[in-house]
């Protein structure tokens, strides 16, 4: 099913994390088909209904939305841009895969990015600033008591720093941080996957508004630092624990 007739307020109302993103570029909340369709086959990337390597086939896609392979082609540009989907000469699309070094490097990159957003908003916050942390904190710390709420979690994380990125005023710098950040947006899922880790997150954003309330930049600074790097290492942790298994099985 295709993407439609979204809220008025599709920043808030959107569905679909992938549309979410999408919507985080346009004034008004509008999905073309290629859109609708990135919507849909991003969302399928980070549930991880399609795994990463996975050959994408324009055919098949073609069929299942009812469109011609134009929208499916401009569909998959459109999640290559956001790092989801990797285009390979006279082979097609698969669904993208990072290694242990990416993933710690577009990490160390994305803290970096963050910083900045945080530097330009933390220093004279606003009352919707402070109101989008204080209830997107309140919200994680809901998700995080209840064990089935992993990839909501991280997805709720996710939209709130693209909120956070808006608020900055610096749309070169928005759109950096948003789409580095969905394109991490699964292996932050696999950081996450505790509900000992999700305590952790949002005990780092409860400190984090405390910071801010009090004008301590700095602090603020170094909480985010802190929880991206511990998302990212221990993304890492369970993606070679993975690869362990899978060997494992393999041999078995």
């Amino acid at each position: 099913m295709l993407v439609k007739d979204l809220p008025s307020d599709a920043y808030r109302a959107a569905e679909s994390t992938v549309a979410f993103r999408l919507f985080a570029d346009q004034d008004t909340p509008t999905l073309t088909v290629p859109e609708q369709i990135a919507a849909t086959l991003g969302d399928r990337i980070l549930s991880s209904e399609m795994s990463a390597g996975a050959r994408i086939g324009e055919v098949e896609l073609s069929e299942e939305f009812k469109v011609s392979r134009g929208p499916v082609r401009d569909a998959l540009r459109i999640l290559e841009r956001e790092g989801l989907v990797t285009l390979l000469p006279r082979r097609g699309a698969i669904v993208t895969e990072l290694t242990e070094t990416e993933i710690n490097e577009l990490m160390e990159i994305r803290a970096g990015l963050f910083e900045l957003v945080i530097r330009k908003i933390g220093a004279q916050p606003t009352d919707d600033w402070l109101g989008i942390l204080a209830s997107g904190t309140e919200r994680l710390e809901k998700l995080a008591e209840d064990p089935q709420s992993g990839d909501v979690y991280a997805e709720t994380a996710y939209r709130l720093i693209i909120l956070c990125a808006r608020m900055a005023g610096n749309q070169k710098l928005h759109r950096m941080l948003t789409g580095l950040s969905l394109q991490t947006l699964r292996y932050s899922k696999l950081g996450l996957a505790s509900v000992e880790r999700r305590q952790r997150s949002a005990s780092l954003w409860r400190q984090a508004l405390n910071a801010q309330r009090q004008g301590d930049v700095e602090s603020l600074v170094a909480l985010a630092r802190t929880r991206i790097h511990e998302s990212s290492q221990e993304s890492v942790r369970q993606m070679a624990a993975l690869a362990a298994f899978k060997v494992e099985n393999h041999h078995a």
